[in-house]
């Protein structure tokens, strides 16, 4: 049985230092019925005010960026960043009017780190990588965080960077940022990709493999990658994160075409797309009341039992 695809995704502020506090002041409002396609789950800040985990929350914990972007400070199952909803809630993926799964790559289960996105960031579609040759996804950037806790879908994580590997999916650019929770045991002795290596050995091979082929099972070709699969280190990511928040920027500035990319958002001083305080909350208002329970694909349930009846 495949996972729904995304719903596991995190938000991960990036960084290794700054208060761990800081990552605490927000919190989730579910919307809708889990597991069906008007499932969303808006972010609100410490002042509980509704806002965009894409554009509100900064990029960096802890330091002078938190009062320069914004000014006015405050992914398992499958939902993605709804990047063109007003306010980005996370919501169910869907593809070809059907929720989306995240196939079991053997022998691993679903995603095999917690994956999530860095706020803050974008991969323009309009930009040629000069690495890659590929134009970015139209997305945040990925982020593989690798450590030892199973993390709530739409936490608020602050991360160490370690590497980062250069996927082409589908002929675009998808960086995957390798990070590490701040908090995590093993953060103290993990501090570049080279560390990886050493106390996690075969986790960066696996996680090509599972790049390379979760596509495979929905009879797509095999995904290819930048220096032949190699990860890059931390100075190297920093730079692709460094980019992307630039075109982040300027996406929210409105001197880069964003396409059908949402950019309402309520704490991003000067950005033309800001919002008021109400507005955010009738966005949400509008969204459908949330339901307890979850709603299972009727695809779903006819594949766990076509399994069942193989496996007696």
């Amino acid at each position: 049985m495949r996972a729904p695809r995304g719903l596991s995704r995190l938000l991960l502020a990036a960084r290794g230092w700054g208060r761990l506090g800081a990552m605490a002041r927000y919190s989730t409002e579910q919307r809708g019925r889990p597991n069906s396609p008007d499932y969303r789950l808006y972010f609100k800040n410490a002042d509980g005010k509704y806002i965009s985990p894409f554009h509100d929350i900064p990029l960096l914990a802890a330091s002078k960026e938190d009062k320069e972007i914004p000014a006015k400070r405050a992914k398992t199952t499958g939902s993605e960043i709804a990047t063109e909803e007003p306010l980005n809630p996370i919501k169910q993926d869907i593809k070809k009017g059907k929720l989306r799964y995240v196939a079991n790559i053997f022998p691993h289960k679903g995603y095999i780190w917690n994956y999530g996105a860095l706020p803050q960031t974008w991969e323009d579609p309009n930009h040629t990588d000069t690495i890659t040759g590929c134009c970015g996804d139209n997305d945040p950037i990925d982020v593989c965080e690798i450590g030892s806790k199973v993390r709530s879908s739409g936490e608020i994580v602050q991360v160490k960077v370690l590497g980062v590997l250069a996927l082409v999916d589908e002929g675009e650019t998808d960086w995957k940022i390798i990070a590490i929770s701040v908090d995590d045991p093993e953060a103290h002795k993990i501090h570049d990709i080279d560390d990886v290596k050493k106390h996690k050995p075969g986790y960066l091979e696996a996680t090509v493999d599972w790049f390379r082929l979760y596509k495979v099972p929905d009879d797509k070709p095999e995904n290819h990658f930048a220096f032949n699969g190699e990860f890059k280190d931390k100075d190297f990511a920093a730079e692709i994160i460094k980019s992307t928040h630039e075109h982040w920027k300027a996406l929210l500035h409105k001197k880069a075409d964003g396409g059908t990319i949402n950019c309402t958002n309520v704490l991003v001083s000067g950005s033309p797309f800001c919002c008021s305080e109400e507005d955010a909350r009738s966005i949400v208002q509008s969204a459908p009341v949330h339901v307890n329970g979850d709603s299972v694909s009727p695809e779903v349930i006819i594949k766990v039992f076509w399994r069942c009846i193989i496996k007696s």
